[in-house]
């Protein structure tokens, strides 16, 4: 069976999250703080791991950090009870795949689990499918199978949704992805209001791949149409 990892140190909201992911069908693991959660989390066995922000002994920036740098990649959600920007964008830049402010509805909550795991098993499927896991584009590799990508023999520190994204657009050059496409296909929402999410993300991933901002070689746009991978690289 499954399994779901939980960390979290309010024993109600750990309560009340267990008893729904049970209902999913899935296994669930818990730890109460930041340090055994981690501890847990390095085994890379689990389809999702649930992150609460505010932890004693590590907080779950940290958790999520230092979990990305040991190479584990399970899906993160993140929970924080501090709904300012920089909290958002400080989970998403520390590798989470997501995140909720508490409180939050149980309805969103499951419905955001199902979401990322549907996400990750259309990734794991792709990737199975993948003839060719290493590609090359001018000047830059992308290796899908070990997530790395280089320019210029440097490797270039991707999030995991940063990657995600220039492997689905990289997957076919040429062809334009609206931003609602993407929202479907790398997080797996199938509702509308977070089109500024992937903006954010392709801009940061511009930012990490692109010499010129002013004038991108690898990602461009269409502001009708949406976003491709340049299909012309020498």
């Amino acid at each position: 069976m499954p399994k779901i990892l939980i960390v979290e140190d309010d024993s109600d909201i750990e309560y009340l999250i267990k008893i729904h992911i049970k209902d999913l069908g899935y296994e669930v693991e818990s730890a109460s703080d930041g340090i055994k959660g981690f501890d847990m989390a390095l085994s890379g066995g689990y389809c999702l791991i649930i992150l609460d922000v505010m932890l004693p002994g590590m907080d779950g920036l940290q958790v999520c950090q230092k979990l990305r740098e040991a190479a584990v990649y399970s899906p993160i959600l993140m929970l924080t009870s501090r709904g300012e920007e920089f909290d958002k964008v400080m989970g998403l830049e520390s590798g989470a795949d997501d995140y909720m402010t508490k409180p939050f509805g149980i309805r969103e909550f499951v419905a955001r689990v199902k979401a990322i795991i549907r996400r990750e098993q259309r990734r794991a499927a792709a990737s199975d499918a993948q003839t060719s896991p290493v590609a090359e584009f001018g000047n830059m590799i992308i290796d899908r199978e070990k997530r790395k990508v280089f320019i210029d023999g440097e490797k270039v520190s991707l999030t995991p949704k940063e990657f995600d994204l220039l492997s689905l657009l990289s997957s076919s050059p040429g062809k334009y992805f609206s931003r609602e496409q993407l929202l479907e296909q790398v997080w797996g929402y199938d509702f509308s209001g977070y089109d500024h999410t992937v903006s954010t993300h392709i801009n940061r991933l511009r930012g990490k791949i692109e010499k010129d901002l002013n004038n991108p070689r690898f990602i461009l746009t269409s502001w009708s149409v949406g976003y491709c991978f340049n299909d012309d690289i020498k």
